[in-house]
């Protein structure tokens, strides 16, 4: 059994750790509010311009913008994958790569990489995966201009046939204890994914019955407003995504900080009763002394 002054430095360095922990946890917290409203706030407009661009599809009378028409074969795939730069999350990094590699088995095709975050890039390249781009994670709320720049990295990657399909693999945010992870599909385009929605669905049916008339024509309209679409998607990606790493991390600090404190009261328990059993020992040495001497005298 260690001895008084280990277990006292033992609690101490416990302690410090449960410091750190509910700092953490702090700081996470004040981020997930922050990140929370952010999400809320884009969710609608999001919804919203799916609604809008699928209504200007229908009336463009089967366009063939190259955003919205599936290739006749699909022989190279393109995977954009959203972790972060740090840890200390739980399994939130681990959990969105594992779903991203398991699709790509899955699809049993050629895969080019796209990576957000250094956590997920990590386990993509010990798994072999083909890294053509990489970009770091945000450290604060991203906006749309700075997520630009992934999307037009697989657009351009998608419009020169250098993939035929794209995909994003992103953890969606549920609630501060649920995050689901997801691999959805951004090229080509899916409209009309916001019908699946309940909230969608109400919007959607209250308007069915209302005409619109699209100027210009609507295929300049697709022209204007997928490219743009498509960075919405990401960019609401990369927001659910940080709401998620924060809760996580929100989560995981406070677990942490839950069994510092029971590590710290267990070994204080230890401590105590080694203490005790200590002077327990030094009175029973001095009583036999005490009697001993009586004895002899």
């Amino acid at each position: 059994m260690a001895n008084a002054r280990e277990m006292r430095l033992r609690i101490r360095s416990v302690g410090n750790i449960a410091q750190v922990t509910r700092a953490l946890e702090a700081v996470s917290a004040s981020k997930v509010r922050k990140a929370q409203s952010s999400v809320e706030a884009s969710r609608d407009y999001a919804r919203r311009v799916a609604n809008v661009l699928g209504r200007i599809s229908t009336y463009s009378q089967g366009s063939a913008h190259p955003l919205l028409v599936p290739r006749d074969k699909v022989e190279n795939i393109a995977i954009l994958l959203i972790s972060s730069d740090r840890g200390l999350a739980g399994p939130y990094n681990m959990n969105v790569t594992r779903a991203a590699l398991e699709f790509a088995q899955e699809k049993n095709k050629p895969a080019r990489w796209v990576t957000l975050g250094q956590k997920g890039r990590d386990l993509a390249y010990v798994r072999g995966a083909n890294i053509v781009g990489d970009f770091s994670s945000f450290k604060s709320s991203p906006s749309f201009s700075d997520v630009t720049p992934i999307a037009r990295f697989l657009i351009d990657d998608y419009l020169d046939s250098v993939v035929d399909e794209v995909y994003v693999a992103y953890t969606d945010y549920v609630n501060t204890i649920r995050q689901d992870t997801r691999v959805v599909r951004i090229m080509p385009m899916i409209t009309g994914n916001p019908k699946d929605d309940e909230n969608a669905q109400a919007s959607t049916d209250n308007e069915s019955d209302v005409g619109y008339t699209y100027e210009p024509e609507p295929e300049e309209l697709l022209e204007a407003i997928l490219p743009r679409f498509t960075q919405m998607q990401v960019y609401q990606s990369v927001l659910e995504s940080l709401a998620s790493e924060h809760s996580a991390r929100m989560v995981a600090m406070r677990n942490a900080t839950d069994n510092a404190n029971e590590l710290s009261a267990a070994l204080r328990l230890a401590y105590n009763k080694a203490r005790q059993l200590s002077i327990t020992s030094d009175l029973l040495d001095i009583a036999g002394g005490a009697e001993a001497l009586q004895q002899a005298g």
